[in-house]
């Protein structure tokens, strides 16, 4: 028999818990995760499929995320609720792009160039876009990626590169000796730049602390290497959700290892200084 007090919920009102207080999850705020107890300051909050996220930093630089959920978290060790801050107002001056470059507010993207940037893989192209896509849309530069760098010399010679028509590629794991610096090597050229990074992929360029983990794990050669990179970091054997999730932790270069950073840089002046 239903209460006419209590209504469809038997709880008494004495007995249920008050709804937690709104704080926004705004950057250097320090909190700690109700469930775990890690304790650190905000880093980023964002939006993924999973719903909203929190990117917590300790005083050691280790990085975790959590899901924003009610209750879930303690400030001052009292039980809070983040939200989303809302969003900056627009800047009245010069503010930056994600790699460090001074913004141009207003600023339209320009009609895409002959010159190219070709990149070893979708991941690549998508970690390029994510940090360098600003600077490259003021330069009318287009980003492209190969299935593989055994195609390149076929892809050069299909481009035609020359005056005003520059072409940069970016190599995964480019050292002395390998295949991949011989083929680099027959196609370089005045008008084609070739530069690697020493990574074995592009996920090793996303500094460990960035993802959340103490540091890339070692995979033997004989295993693939993406999936046994999660089996040991514990996460589902899946790679797209795997990069979906390392993508999301970076926000600007300043989550990136500085041996890429140097390398698309020098990319982007190279083609760009063809188009003058």
């Amino acid at each position: 028999m239903r209460s006419k007090h209590y209504g469809p919920d038997l709880t008494p009102p004495w007995k249920k818990q008050a709804p937690a207080p709104e704080v926004a999850a705004e950057r250097d705020l320090v909190v700690e995760e109700a469930a775990t107890g890690f304790c650190g300051a905000v880093v980023r909050c964002e939006k993924t499929a999973e719903g909203l996220t929190v990117t917590l930093e300790d005083r050691f630089g280790k990085r975790r995320v959590f899901p924003m959920v009610p209750r879930g978290f303690l400030l001052d060790g009292k039980a809070v609720t983040l939200v989303r801050p809302a969003g900056p107002a627009p800047a009245k001056g010069s503010g930056r792009t994600a790699s460090g470059s001074i913004a141009v507010p207003g600023a339209r993207a320009r009609v895409a160039r002959e010159s190219r940037i070709y990149v070893e893989g979708r991941h690549d192209a998508e970690l390029v876009e994510r940090v360098w896509g600003d600077d490259l849309r003021i330069e009318g530069v287009v980003v492209e990626y190969l299935e593989g760098i055994d195609d390149l010399p076929a892809i050069v010679a299909e481009f035609a590169p020359g005056a005003g028509r520059r072409l940069g590629v970016l190599v995964d794991h480019l050292l002395p000796g390998t295949k991949e610096h011989r083929i680099a090597q027959r196609v370089t050229g005045a008008d084609v730049l070739v530069v690697g990074h020493p990574f074995i992929d592009i996920w090793q360029a996303v500094k460990p602390s960035s993802v959340g983990i103490p540091g890339w794990p070692d995979v033997p050669y004989e295993e693939e290497w993406k999936q046994g990179i999660c089996r040991r970091l514990g996460w589902p054997v899946d790679t797209p959700a795997a990069w979906k999730r390392i993508l999301a932790s970076v926000s600007s270069y300043k989550d990136l290892e500085p041996a890429l950073l140097g390398k698309v840089e020098e990319l982007i002046d190279f083609v760009a200084a063809g188009q003058e």
